[in-house]
């Protein structure tokens, strides 16, 4: 039986490409789409609009009320309010439709639902 705390990187992915969009604009060192030679990265934000951060961890964007994502070296998330989840990285990956299907994988197997009481887990073997 699948249990939630397989889908908390799931979740936190969601939570984190959010808050990874966000939080490091203020901090950025210019416009989208600009040449950073100190390479601290570069960030944009329309008010009420997108926002988005890039540099040498990764990018990060994110849509008010709408999705969002973030990609760097241990992996890569991305989330649609009400829609499709997901998130991949060195250890696995893993994904979800609200309703629908939801499935992980990783180094000890994948396990996966199609609805709450239609699971399945297969071992690595």
């Amino acid at each position: 039986m699948l249990t939630l705390t397989k889908f908390t990187p799931l979740l936190i992915a969601g939570a984190a490409a959010t808050a990874i969009a966000v939080a490091p604009v203020a901090m950025a060192g210019g416009p989208a789409g600009c040449y950073d030679p100190a390479g601290t990265g570069c960030g944009a934000v329309v008010p009420g609009g997108p926002a988005g951060v890039a540099g040498p961890g990764g990018a990060a964007g994110a849509v008010p009320g709408g999705p969002a994502g973030a990609a760097g070296p241990e992996g890569a998330a991305g989330t649609i309010p009400g829609g499709p989840s997901g998130a991949a990285g060195p250890e696995g990956a893993t994904g979800a439709i609200p309703g629908g299907p939801a499935g992980t994988a990783g180094p000890g197997g994948a396990a996966g639902c199609l609805a709450p009481e239609v699971c399945g887990a297969v071992p690595a073997p």
